[in-house]
C-alpha cells in the first residue's frame, strides 16, 4: 500500500487534490498545516483491503525439535531484518487501526490543541487550560506524526506481523477526571495575610504613626504649659495689683468709682497707675484728666453756622432722622429754609421717609430721595447753592453686610459723615458701632439718647480711647429743644455722678476679678496718653 502526500493553500484545494489522484473513495489518513498551507495524508481504497489481510490472524507454526548445535548453522542464514520489519509493521497496523472518521477527529483536536497553544503564547497572562494525559496509542500517534514523513511516504513492507490489539476508543477529558485519583488537600493552605512581602510597608505605616502620635503629645504639651503659663502670669499680675491698691488707698478707691461709673478696666488701670501718692482728692484729679483727654465742638462754631453737607449715620434705632430734624431746625431758625436741603436715603423701612418729610412740611423745606450713588450726586449738585444740606441714611446693625455699602455711597468728597452714638448702649456695643462704621473717619459725634442712659461713662470712655469729637447731644425727642452742645467738663461730670442702684456696685474684695487679665492682653486704644 501507498501513502501520499498532498499540500496545498486550503483544505478544499487539498481534497482536490486527493480525489484527482485517488478517486472518491480515497482514505484520509491525517490533515496538518503546513508551510505551504495544508498537508493531507491520503491513500487508494485497495490499500484497506490490504491492511485487513495482513492484520488477519496468521496460522501457528507447529512446534519444531530444537536442533542441534550443529544444525543451528543454516537457521543463521535466515533474514536478520525479519525482526525489525515485524515490529515496524505492528507499529503501521496500531496507527491505522482506528476508523478514519477517529483518526479525522483526532487530527482536528491536535490542531485545535495547537491553536490554543498558539493564542496563549499571544496573552502570557491568561490562565492556562489543563491539557487531558493521552492514551498510549495517542502519544504513539503523535510521535508519528510528529517525526519525519520519508518513513510515511515509502511503501510498507509486506510482511507478517502479529495480530493488532482490538481499538479502543480514547478516553474523554472528563471520565479521564472522573477516574482520576483526587489530589492531596495540604493540612494548611497559606494566604495572603501569611505572605510577607507587605511587612516593609506596614512597619513604616506603624512607624509613621508612631511618630504623628508624639508630635500630637508635644503640641498638647506645649498647648498645657502655655495655658499654664498664662494662668500663672494672669493670678500673679492680679495679686500685685491688690497688693498696689491695699498699699495706696487712694487708688483703690478711685479703681471702685470708676468701675462703678461703668469706664473700662484699660482705661481705670492707666489712670490708678498715673495717680500720685501726693493727690488728695482722687476723684477731682480724675475727673480733670478726663476732661483734658475728651473732645468736643466747644471751642469751635456750631455745625448750624458752619454749614456744609453732612450725612448722619449710626446703627438701628440710635435717633438718626430726629437729631436730623433738630439740626435743620436749629439751622432754618437763624438762617432760613430757604438755604436747607433735605436728602433722605431710608428706602429699607416702611414710611420711613415720611418721618422726614413731615418735618420738612413743619419747617417749610422739600425733601429729597436718592435711592443710589448716583442719584445721591445729582441731588447734591442740585442742592449746591444751599449753604446746609443734610443726608438722612437708612438705621444697619454694625456688622449687616450692607453697612459697607452705605459707607461707599456716601464716599463724595463733599459729605461729612456724623456718627450717632446711643449713650445708652453696653460699652463693648459702643466699641463695636465705632469700629464697624469708621469712627475715626467721621466728622465728629453725636450722643444721642442720653436721657435713656444710666451710666454715661461707657460712652465716653470709648470716645476718650478712640479720640473722637462730641458735636452735639440729644437728650429728648423735642424738636428742636432737646438739641445741645455740652462741654467736656458738663459731660465728664454727667458720667462720674453716682448711680442709686446698688445690685451693680463693686465691692472692694470683687476688683480682683475684674483686673486678672494681664496688662500686656488689654487694649489700651489710646490711652497711653492720659
Amino acid at each position: 500500500m501507498n501513502v501520499k502526500r498532498f499540500t496545498a493553500r486550503t483544505s478544499r484545494d487539498a481534497l482536490n487534490l486527493v480525489r484527482q489522484a485517488l478517486g472518491d473513495d480515497a482514505v484520509v489518513l491525517s490533515t496538518k498545516p503546513c508551510p505551504e498551507g495544508v498537508e493531507v495524508l491520503a491513500m487508494a481504497p485497495e490499500s484497506i483491503e490490504q491492511i485487513e489481510r495482513i492484520a488477519a490472524p496468521a496460522p501457528q507454526p507447529m512446534a519444531r525439535p530444537a536442533a542441534r548445535p550443529a544444525a543451528a548453522a543454516p537457521a543463521k542464514a535466515a533474514p536478520a531484518a525479519r525482526p525489525a520489519a515485524q515490529a515496524e509493521v505492528q507499529k503501521d497496523v496500531e496507527q491505522l487501526a482506528m476508523s478514519t472518521l477517529s483518526f479525522q477527529d483526532y487530527v482536528r483536536e491536535r490542531m485545535l490543541k495547537r491553536r490554543e497553544a498558539a493564542m496563549k503564547a499571544e496573552a502570557p497572562q491568561a490562565e492556562q487550560r489543563i491539557e487531558p494525559e493521552m492514551s498510549p496509542l495517542q502519544a504513539k500517534l503523535t510521535a508519528r506524526m510528529n517525526a519525519p514523513t520519508a518513513a510515511q511516504s515509502a511503501p510498507m513492507a509486506a510482511a507478517p506481523v502479529v495480530q493488532a490489539p482490538a481499538y479502543r476508543e480514547p478516553p474523554t477529558l472528563r471520565e479521564e477526571v472522573r477516574h482520576a485519583a483526587p489530589a492531596p488537600i495540604p493540612a494548611h493552605v497559606p494566604s495572603l495575610a501569611d505572605v510577607p512581602h507587605d511587612a516593609p510597608r506596614a512597619s513604616h505605616r506603624a512607624s509613621d504613626e508612631a511618630v504623628a502620635a508624639q508630635r500630637r503629645e508635644q503640641e498638647v504639651m506645649m498647648t498645657e504649659l502655655r495655658s499654664m503659663k498664662g494662668l500663672i502670669e494672669e493670678r500673679f499680675g492680679a495679686l500685685a495689683f491688690m497688693e498696689k491698691l491695699q498699699r495706696q488707698p487712694g487708688q483703690a478707691r478711685l479703681t471702685q468709682k470708676l468701675l462703678d461709673c461703668g469706664f473700662s478696666p484699660a482705661l481705670i488701670r492707666k489712670l490708678a497707675e498715673s495717680l500720685s501718692p501726693d493727690v488728695s482728692d482722687e476723684n477731682a484729679w480724675a475727673a480733670g484728666v478726663l476732661e483734658r483727654n475728651l473732645m468736643t465742638g466747644e471751642a469751635e462754631a456750631a455745625l448750624e453756622d458752619q454749614g456744609g453737607v453732612y450725612a448722619l449715620i449710626g446703627s438701628t434705632g440710635v435717633g438718626k432722622t430726629t437729631s436730623t430734624a433738630k439740626l435743620a431746625a436749629a439751622f432754618a431758625t437763624k438762617y432760613g429754609a430757604a438755604n436747607l436741603g433735605l436728602v433722605t436715603l431710608d428706602a429699607y423701612r416702611v414710611g420711613a421717609h415720611e418721618q422726614l418729610r413731615a418735618y420738612g412740611r413743619i419747617l417749610g423745606v422739600p425733601v429729597h430721595t436718592a435711592h443710589d450713588r448716583a442719584s445721591l450726586e445729582d441731588l447734591l449738585e442740585l442742592l449746591a447753592a444751599k449753604k446746609m444740606v443734610l443726608i438722612d441714611t437708612a438705621g444697619m446693625a454694625q456688622r449687616d453686610s450692607r453697612t459697607r455699602e452705605l459707607l461707599d455711597m456716601l464716599g463724595h468728597r463733599s459729605i461729612q459723615k456724623l456718627l450717632v452714638v446711643n449713650a445708652a448702649q453696653q460699652g463693648e456695643t459702643i466699641e463695636d458701632v465705632l469700629v464697624a462704621y469708621r469712627a475715626s473717619l467721621c466728622r465728629g459725634v453725636i450722643l444721642s439718647k442720653m436721657d435713656e442712659a444710666v451710666k454715661l461713662g461707657p460712652a465716653i470712655d470709648a470716645l476718650i480711647r478712640h479720640k473722637l469729637s462730641v458735636v452735639g447731644v440729644a437728650n429728648g425727642q423735642r424738636v428742636p429743644e432737646d438739641w445741645h452742645r455740652l462741654s467736656a467738663h458738663a459731660l465728664v461730670h454727667r458720667a462720674l455722678r453716682p448711680t442709686a442702684g446698688t445690685a451693680y456696685r463693686m465691692d472692694v474684695s470683687d476688683m480682683n476679678l475684674i483686673f486678672a487679665a494681664p496688662q500686656g492682653r488689654t487694649a489700651n486704644h489710646g490711652a497711653a496718653h492720659l
